[in-house]
């Protein structure tokens, strides 16, 4: 096989989707959807557009609540796909096709739940709520003049994770059972489900306190 050289416009190669409450001015909910993430032990690294609602409202109260759908609910996430908190649609996002939504909740046909460790409401239909807080945020662009500050990487600690019920190993208080737990999952701007597992894992065999 031989590789080539190909300048992609987006690289999206596969991440979880995720869709990210944040505490509007009025004290209101905003939900974004996002599927730039990554989890390293109890830290998650999210990255954002500078000018969107989410990135503001979460520089500004260094709270977040990170909500992950399951495969069977990306029609929820697929009806905020094209909204925006902004009442001010940036002109980039309007040329796209992007509108104004002020009730996110409504629009995804979910219902808000409170959180416990911070201000923001969860989507009670997720099957998995991370509480989290900023820990630190870090322009993206190098050295680019033009690129720098677009984007921003916005690093938060999880405080706490709810999960339903459903997806936990059986007989077990702090273990998520990966065959029943099924995320939503963007590769190149289209959604994907998870196959069934390929291979017994050695790192499987560790004692989740390792990790603490």
């Amino acid at each position: 096989m031989h590789s080539v050289t190909i300048d992609p416009a987006i690289l999206y190669f596969g991440t979880p989707v995720a869709l990210l409450s944040t505490e509007n001015d009025d004290g209101s909910t905003n939900l974004a959807p996002m599927s730039s993430i990554f989890w390293l032990g109890h830290t998650a690294v999210l990255g954002l557009g500078s000018s969107s609602r989410t990135a503001a409202n979460l520089l500004r109260t260094g709270e977040c609540v990170i909500n992950l759908p399951s495969a069977d609910q990306v029609d929820v996430v697929d009806r905020l796909a094209l909204t925006t908190g902004r009442p001010d649609v940036p002109e980039h996002k309007r040329v796209a096709g992007y509108e104004h939504e002020p009730d996110k909740f409504g629009r995804a046909r979910l219902s808000p739940a409170p959180s416990a460790t911070v201000a923001p409401l969860g989507a009670a239909e997720c099957p998995v709520r991370l509480e989290t807080r900023l820990v630190d945020s870090y322009p993206l662009g190098g050295s680019d003049p033009e690129a720098r500050g677009r984007t921003v990487a916005l690093e938060v600690a999880v405080q706490r994770v709810r999960v339903h019920d459903t997806i936990r190993v059986p007989g077990t208080d702090h273990r998520i059972d990966p065959d029943r737990w099924r995320p939503l999952i963007m590769s190149f701007q289209r959604y994907y489900g998870l196959g069934t597992e390929l291979h017994p894992s050695r790192l499987a065999t560790i004692d989740e306190s390792w990790y603490r």
